[in-house]
């Protein structure tokens, strides 16, 4: 499993609703993508409360080759490319993917959490902590859970869907964002973390 993500920063002013067209009338053409667990069509909104706006799609691709498909074949990557320009696409080697208590219900938000690998630590033991971090997945309002590593930044993302908005803040380490629309044609088939 292969993590990705791109955030386009846009204008404190821009006027979001064009995002939210955007992904209602675009968004249901990866619902079938082949190779894809899932991808979630996030945004931040200042008028609701984000420091800043922006669109940040967020995939977990289980076919490296699809993930390569949809940036250099065919229509993917070039609609973002041809309307916002070429974003720099941040990814992760994956690790795990575990459902929630709430996976049958559609997610409303997202946060993602990038911790730092402490140079001393050896990556071996990050990894056994994030796959034994099950009690996330447990938490009411938790849909799923994915985690992966960064080698070339030596960073661990951890991306969590939610049924609801957090309750609590969840500290600098993590964004929250808007979950407009969630294409999962391969979800069934993530990689599930072992307990």
């Amino acid at each position: 499993m292969i993590a990705a993500q791109y955030e386009i920063p846009l204008p404190r002013d821009y006027d979001m609703d064009i995002i939210r067209r955007r992904v209602a009338e675009r968004g249901s053409a990866l619902d079938d993508r082949a190779g894809l667990g899932l991808k979630a069509y996030l945004i931040r909104d200042v008028a609701e409360g984000a420091p800043r706006n922006a669109y940040a799609p967020f995939y977990l691709w289980r076919d490296p080759a699809a993930l390569a498909a949809f940036h250099w074949e065919g229509q993917g990557f070039s609609g973002i490319v041809g309307d916002f320009g070429r974003p720099p696409v941040r990814t992760w080697i994956g690790g795990g993917f575990s459902r929630g208590a709430d996976f049958a219900a559609a997610p409303g938000y997202a946060v993602r959490r990038l911790r730092p690998l402490p140079a001393d630590v050896d990556p071996v033991h990050v990894a056994a902590a994030l796959r034994a971090d099950e009690d996330v997945s447990a938490a009411a309002g938790v849909h799923s859970r994915a985690w992966g590593i960064d080698p070339t930044v030596w960073q661990s993302v951890e991306f969590t869907l939610l049924s609801r908005r957090p309750d609590a803040d969840p500290g600098p380490d993590a964004t929250v964002y808007r979950v407009l629309h969630l294409s999962a044609p391969e979800i069934e088939h993530l990689r599930l973390s072992s307990s």
